[in-house]
């Protein structure tokens, strides 16, 4: 069975167990997907479903994907995802709800983290920084020295450094499911998800347990 859908990060909340235990809890709206694709070995070399999900109007999808998805009498769906699977059970234009996980199951999300801009050594790689005395005023963020001089007179490729911080695709590996609300496309999953509140995730059966 297909154990996979795409959703949209609601935010965080918490949940009690039955012990009384507070429970942080990541929210996730997730489906209803659509199956717009099947993809077969002897046609396309693999085992796939591609996934459709977040109904749009039609002006904001091309004539191309406008044309896969009436192929098979769909609506116009913004996001499209595919998923490995050897399991031929679905066939283009079905359905596919938050009932095909089950509480206690362990899950990956995938996301895009939030975005940072430019970030320092500090706060990228966490750095210690400079001495914050004798002397030394403006070394205290600073990322020290950068490699050898005549040996090997360069610095090495993958240097930590400065640079673009985040907005990084990020798995989130074997979190727990615990709450599945098929009457309002509720998934709760134990702890956090990558990305902002609203931002498009991947949810799919965990690759580790």
């Amino acid at each position: 069975m297909l154990k996979g859908l795409i959703g949209k990060k609601i935010g965080m909340t918490q949940i009690f167990d039955e012990a009384g235990a507070a429970v942080p809890v990541t929210l996730i709206e997730a489906g209803p997907c659509y199956v717009t694709q099947v993809r077969l070995p002897e046609k396309e070399g693999y085992a796939a479903v591609q996934l459709g999900f977040g109904e749009v109007k039609p002006k904001r999808l091309t004539s191309g994907e406008l044309g896969h998805l009436k192929k098979n009498e769909l609506p116009p769906l913004r996001f499209l995802r595919e998923f490995r699977t050897k399991d031929a059970e679905f066939k283009a234009g079905d359905k596919v709800t938050v009932e095909v996980f089950g509480v206690g199951e362990r899950v990956d999300v995938i996301g895009t983290s939030k975005g940072k801009g430019f970030a320092g050594v500090v706060k990228r790689y966490h750095f210690r920084g400079g001495p914050k005395s004798h002397g030394a005023s403006d070394r205290l963020r600073a990322p020290g020295s950068s490699s050898s001089t005549t040996t090997p007179g360069r610095v090495y490729k993958g240097s930590r450094r400065a640079g673009h911080m985040g907005h990084e695709r990020v798995t989130a590996q074997s979190l727990k499911v615990v709450l599945v609300d098929a009457e309002r496309n509720l998934l709760g999953v134990h702890g956090a998800v990558p990305g902002p509140r609203g931002g498009l995730v991947t949810i799919r059966e965990a690759r580790k347990h």
